[in-house]
């Protein structure tokens, strides 16, 4: 990826594809001023150079039921056993989001619940119990104020 070139079409394309990854190419395509086949070429590109790895569907987690976000710092007692954390961190489906980070933690996770008890029985029950994590920061959202994919030029 590192040779390709994102052109001004490309930006187009994308910045349609990350409003609605359903929008259909040819509508894309319209859009951009090229025809439909350029656009699927160019996606197809674009995936193959990494710059797309697929498309999902978003579900809204407060549809759900989940309508507490929060955000826990983790710090470990041996920063060694890292991937050993991150392994049994993955079996919480409750976390939707691990990031190795710098500073005063080592991780921080986003984890959904349906309420603070839901949210206390994660952290007290699972969380806390796995070897090597010492100690748990949580910041409970109010709020979200900005969600979107990426920014674009």
């Amino acid at each position: 990826m590192a040779n390709y070139h994102i052109d001004a079409t490309d930006y187009k394309i994308l910045g349609f594809l990350i409003k609605n990854a359903r929008m259909p190419f040819l509508e894309i395509a319209r859009e951009c001023g090229v025809s439909g086949a350029a656009i699927h070429q160019r996606v197809k590109r674009l995936e193959a150079n990494g710059v797309i790895s697929g498309s999902r569907l978003l579900v809204k987690p407060q549809a759900l039921g989940l309508n507490v976000c929060a955000f826990v710092s983790i710090s470990l007692s041996e920063a060694s056993k890292y991937n050993e954390v991150v392994s049994h961190l993955k079996k919480i489906p409750e976390i939707v989001e691990c990031h190795f980070v710098t500073g005063k933690y080592t991780l921080l996770v986003k984890i959904y619940c349906s309420d603070n008890d839901h949210l206390m029985e994660v952290l007290l029950n699972q969380m806390q119990k796995i070897p090597y994590i010492q100690a748990t920061d949580t910041m409970i959202a109010l709020d979200e104020t900005i969600d979107r994919q990426v920014w674009l030029k």
